[in-house]
């Protein structure tokens, strides 16, 4: 296929979700793309280095020694001013941890996915939020995605986010659940992403014949400042991706919010899940509702920056919202139940929803319908949260 070709042709493939994840980044443009394989991830690579082989001149594809050197050498290349992305998984993920810091707040935009596996020990292959969320405090944003085609869609509009604010951005999809799994994917003609993702234009970037100092020493009377308005930078991201999402529709009929309910209306008790445990919930939902039971389904895209307003408009005045956690902040709670409960905490006591928040599918155990019905049933059955936190074990035994 000749590059004039796919510049004119839209069409729909069954790809997995790694492979959508690849299309998204090549469509993007990058002019850098470094990486290292690591199980689940790898193909999302291998797909990027053929289409890059199929189409040369367009992408210089880095092999390195480590997911370290990956984003070191992404870093480095959008410092000058290129788009680059990489990918990478769990404890591939947490070796690039120092670097991760350094690209956040060296303000340097990209887009790197990762697909959720389990954190050793014990070694597992599957799937858990542990590796992304355990970096919610590097200064990244993070969006968690349902299927294929959301994969794709999302990292081409992490691009518009990243590179319109200069903060780095992960896309992050379930092991296997999702990285392994094939559905029909709209594949939009590079013409359609070109007039949605104009080239990049940096801020600031290496430039022999503009010398300038990177990451030099800053004193105590400057660091928060800088550090302050990389917080509030974020804060305001989340209105670019409300934009971006809303632009995206325009040129392809897809919408990709990043806070969506269903069928909530009337809901007393809300289900509050992310990622690819969020559809078989959906499921769930209809049967309560066959049943005349008011119960909706809150899900979460957007992790970082947390979409604090939005979340409160809609679980305010609830009577029981119940949060699925597929990850724990050991010694704590459940990541995005800690989360949404430090938004709610300052609404009035009359408006503030009993929280109620329940752990399952660490190391890719399934989370089934069924899984989903006995927690809604337990919490239901339930006059107050106490304890907080149920760990969902085998055959569904709710454990304390």
């Amino acid at each position: 296929m000749t590059q004039t070709a796919l510049a004119q042709e839209r069409k729909t493939k069954v790809i997995t979700a790694n492979e959508a994840a690849a299309w998204g980044a090549f469509l993007s443009r990058p002019h850098v793309v470094a990486a290292y394989p690591i199980t689940p991830q790898t193909s999302i690579i291998e797909t990027l280095a053929d289409l890059v082989s199929e189409h040369p001149g367009r992408t210089r594809f880095i092999t390195v020694e480590s997911e370290h050197s990956a984003l070191s050498a992404c870093v480095g290349a959008s410092y000058a001013g290129a788009r680059v992305f990489t990918a990478t998984s769990s404890q591939g993920l947490l070796l690039m941890h120092e670097v991760i810091h350094w690209a956040a707040g060296g303000r340097v935009p990209m887009v790197l996915a990762n697909v959720n596996r389990a954190i050793a020990p014990g070694w597992s292959i599957w799937t858990d939020q542990n590796d992304s969320l355990s970096q919610r405090d590097t200064g990244w944003m993070q969006v968690y995605l349902t299927n294929a085609q959301e994969v794709l869609d999302a990292v081409i509009m992490a691009y518009k986010v990243s590179e319109a604010i200069h903060i780095p951005a992960m896309i992050v999809l379930d092991a296997f659940v999702l990285s392994h799994t094939s559905e029909p994917v709209d594949i939009p003609a590079q013409d359609t992403v070109d007039a949605f993702l104009p080239p990049r234009k940096p801020w600031f970037r290496l430039d022999v014949d503009n010398p300038s100092a990177f990451g030099g020493l800053l004193g105590p009377q400057y660091y928060q400042e800088v550090r302050k308005r990389l917080h509030d930078d974020m804060i305001q991201s989340i209105s670019l991706w409300e934009k971006a999402g809303e632009e995206w529709a325009k040129y392809t009929g897809r919408h990709l919010r990043m806070v969506e309910t269903y069928r909530i209306e009337d809901a007393d008790v809300v289900f509050v899940a992310s990622a690819t445990s969020s559809v078989t919930a959906e499921e769930v939902i209809d049967d309560y509702r066959e049943r005349n039971i008011p119960v909706g389904l809150l899900r979460l895209r957007l992790f970082r920056p947390f979409p604090e307003k939005a979340v409160r408009d809609i679980l305010r005045g609830r009577k029981k919202v119940i949060v699925l956690d597929r990850n724990c902040s050991y010694g704590h709670h459940g990541i995005w139940f800690q989360e949404i409960k430090s938004k709610l905490y300052n609404l009035p006591d009359n408006e503030r929803p009993l929280m109620y928040g329940y752990i399952a599918g660490l190391g890719g155990r399934d989370i089934t319908i069924e899984t989903i019905k006995s927690i809604i049933d337990h919490a239901m059955g339930r006059e107050k949260p106490e304890p907080e936190t149920i760990w969902v074990g085998p055959e569904n035994r709710m454990e304390a």
